[in-house]
């Protein structure tokens, strides 16, 4: 890995320079977090009834009594055996943060459309413990923008994030949406989000993005991304 080379003194220039840029996006950032928090809600008034390991719930019980609730749309397509990477890359987070967050008054729960039995075995092969639950033969996922129907598909109609990219084959797409419970129990959308927008949940990008190689993508986007459990150690062995 070549790279150029300069004194103490040139890096320090360079890097004052980086920094003074570093500090203006930050501020730019701090302003679009508000925007966020001002956006208006729009009240869920359909009772969606899911499924989770302890028989049926509904939208409220995930909350378990705190005001906001964190959805992760975990790409999972009922039939299929296919575990996505990406989405997994995401759940490989979860744990560790929501430790505190959930201490923030922040609930979390991922939800599928794929029945609960494959969202368990999904779970006991990776080792996540985050409540996940399955929204199988419910509107949710499409009335959130994450799944879609074949025959819309076939006929063009299929778009995801906010109408911006059509789907050609995925029945499923994986998005983050945010809802909040006010006093009286009723609850409201306040936020979603698709697509590159879920890359704020990926931490160890930051990391990557600190080094020269950055994302180190140069055979394609994530092309070095396996399952947590298929990675294997210098020595060949698996971890």
């Amino acid at each position: 890995m070549q790279h150029q080379v300069v004194s103490r003194e040139e890096w320090l220039k360079a890097r004052t320079a980086l920094l003074a840029k570093e500090k203006s996006l930050t501020h730019e950032l701090d302003a679009l977090r508000a925007e966020r928090r001002r956006l208006p809600w729009v009240k869920v008034e359909k009772p969606y009834l899911l499924e989770g390991p302890q028989g049926k719930c509904t939208l409220s019980d995930l909350f378990r009594g705190r005001s906001q609730l964190a959805v992760y749309h975990y790409m999972l397509t009922p039939g299929s055996d296919h575990i996505c990477k990406g989405c997994s890359f995401i759940a490989d987070h979860i744990d560790a943060a929501r430790q505190h967050f959930e201490h923030a008054d922040l609930a979390f729960a991922a939800i599928s459309r794929a029945p609960l039995q494959r969202i368990e075995q999904v779970r006991q092969r990776m080792g996540w413990t985050f409540p996940w639950v399955s929204s199988h033969g419910t509107d949710f996922n499409f009335d959130f923008g994450v799944s879609f129907k074949k025959e819309d598909i076939a006929a063009g109609r299929a778009v995801y994030n906010f109408g911006t990219q059509p789907i050609k084959s995925s029945e499923d797409m994986h998005g983050t949406s945010i809802f909040a419970r006010d006093e009286k129990g009723d609850i409201f959308h306040t936020y979603s989000t698709y697509g590159r927008g879920d890359e704020v949940l990926m931490g160890a990008f930051a990391w990557l993005d600190l080094t020269p190689k950055g994302r180190n993508e140069g055979e394609g986007v994530m092309s070095w991304l396996k399952l947590h459990d298929e990675y294997r150690t210098a020595q060949g062995e698996r971890r």
